[in-house]
């Protein structure tokens, strides 16, 4: 049986694949990085744009997808630079 992730869900239901918007316990799996490092990174401005539906705060699955476009565009940038 899979090891399910901090939603509780299996780490490859489909429904979590298939998601409009993931929580930030969700992206963070998804992603594999911890809580403290999003909160940390989300503070230097390095994660994606988050929105509120309620007190729930959401990233939608375009801005996780256009925030692993600049990770690696920045990535790239830095190796080749060096």
């Amino acid at each position: 049986m899979a090891r399910p992730n901090f939603s509780g869900r299996a780490p490859n239901s489909k429904a979590q694949i298939d998601a409009d918007a993931f929580s930030i316990n969700e992206f963070c799996a998804r992603h594999r990085i911890s809580r403290q490092l999003f909160y940390k990174a989300q503070q230097e401005g390095l994660m994606p744009v988050t929105f509120k539906l309620g007190t729930r705060v959401l990233i939608s699955r375009e801005a996780a997808a256009a925030w692993r476009r600049a990770r690696e565009a920045a990535t790239q940038a830095a190796n080749s630079a060096a």
